[in-house]
């Protein structure tokens, strides 16, 4: 077995389902986090029947795995005449799972805005909707960003589950080399080293996004 030989002959497969992971993965970040945004201040609601319905939406999509999501919109929607294809069934699925998870993280953010500037807001006559657009959400947002980059690792690894749909991701595509070559522990080998090196810069920029934001947590405090 020559490892460096498959490897050449591979890499531009993986390196188009590479592509097709990271499609999935910013897709499901453009759709998800704005709804996680918004499920974030359903759940800071003072009105208690949109607060009620907002937390039974996000501990449903907390609690339902995200390849159950993914199975129920490429193989349960069909039922209803509607027919999705696999890359947007990925996409939806896991923007659905990033909004649950990530309006728990962004909720954190908007709590950690110091009150005293809430009231210094309030002080200057500034409407709640006002209050949220120009001193609550930015800041709450900043606060959030090293834990949303971190999420958006996870989002990219779990786009691999998008195999299981047909979806010719990196995953999908190294099980399709080795089913047609069995040569599994190669490709998937050169697969696993294309996941990280993805992964592992982003968790670097990650740590290092979070070192500056505690710099500046540090100084405010």
């Amino acid at each position: 077995m020559n490892f460096i030989s498959d490897w050449g002959d591979n890499f531009p497969t993986l390196f188009e389902g590479l592509l097709v992971s990271l499609k999935v993965t910013f897709g499901a970040l453009a759709i998800g986090l704005p709804l996680g945004l918004l499920l974030a201040l359903g759940n800071s609601s003072r009105n208690w029947v949109l607060r009620a319905l907002t937390i039974g939406i996000v501990e449903l999509g907390r609690g339902m795995p995200a390849l159950v999501v993914l199975q129920i919109f490429y193989f349960g929607m069909p039922g209803f005449g509607v027919t999705i294809s696999s890359l947007i069934s990925a996409i939806v699925a896991l923007s659905l799972t990033t909004a649950a998870y990530t309006s728990e993280i962004i909720r954190g953010g908007l709590q950690a805005v110091p009150s005293g500037e809430v009231e210094a807001a309030d002080a200057l006559g500034m409407n709640r909707f006002d209050t949220l657009r120009y001193v609550v959400i930015p800041q709450g947002l900043r606060i959030a960003i090293p834990p949303l980059m971190g999420f958006g690792v996870l989002v990219f690894q779990m786009s691999s589950l998008a195999y299981t749909i047909a979806l010719p991701e990196l995953l999908g595509q190294a099980y399709s080399i080795g089913s047609s070559t069995f040569r599994y522990l190669s490709v998937l080998t050169l697969a696993g080293l294309m996941y990280a090196a993805v992964t592992i810069p982003a968790s670097l920029l990650t740590d290092r996004a979070q070192a500056r934001m505690s710099r500046h947590l540090n100084r405010a405090a």
